[in-house]
């Protein structure tokens, strides 16, 4: 996929979205910025509420025993991975590295693929509010959702991987969807060969 600013696609990019370059470059900066804003205000205003409510464990029922707030810390990664002492800073090595590479793909990502351009906003959104929490708690990212039936639990999470779980799952769409655009090509081309 050429880059966005690469010469010859801001025509396909107006053809596409259905408007001149501007409105395009308007819509994604607004895909942008209001996801990224909208999950990381959410995500420290509930996570400073859940240290200010709760105890540190505390578990308090929501719905039954289906869904409580647990206040609970979190070294390491997704699903309570967790390498030891030094988790903390391995995941928040990894988690600069893989906001690095989210730019990456971001800047390949043409203005009109509004649904990669706000997948991955969704994304860093999210990963900007867990690398927040590891930079400035050393007990790692706070966590306070947990749902389940009795023994059986998912791992208490936060916000911030609500918005990465919802962005990584569009993103995944969005280049199955860009595969499927492609198929008719690919195909032709089989064919003229």
């Amino acid at each position: 996929m050429p880059p966005a600013d690469t010469p010859g696609t801001g025509a396909h990019e107006a053809s596409a979205g259905g408007g001149d370059e501007k409105s395009l470059l308007r819509t994604r900066i607004a895909l942008t910025a209001i996801p990224i804003a909208i999950v990381l205000t959410l995500d420290v205003i509930t996570k400073a509420w859940v240290v200010r409510t709760f105890d540190l464990y505390e578990q308090t029922p929501v719905w039954g025993d289906f869904f409580r707030f647990t206040y609970t810390h979190n070294r390491g990664a997704a699903f309570g991975l967790d390498i030891g002492e030094h988790s903390r800073i391995f995941f928040l090595i990894l988690s600069l590295i893989a906001l690095g590479v989210l730019i990456a793909i971001y800047r390949q990502t043409p203005s009109w693929d509004r649904l990669r351009v706000f997948a991955l906003s969704l994304v860093a959104g999210g990963a900007l509010g867990n690398i927040w929490d590891r930079i400035r708690i050393e007990r790692g990212v706070i966590d306070f959702l947990d749902f389940g039936i009795g023994a059986h639990r998912f791992p208490v999470f936060n916000i911030a991987d609500t918005a990465v779980t919802i962005g990584a799952t569009l993103l995944l769409i969005s280049f199955w969807l860009e595969g499927k655009r492609q198929m008719p090509e690919s195909a032709v081309e089989t064919a003229d060969a």
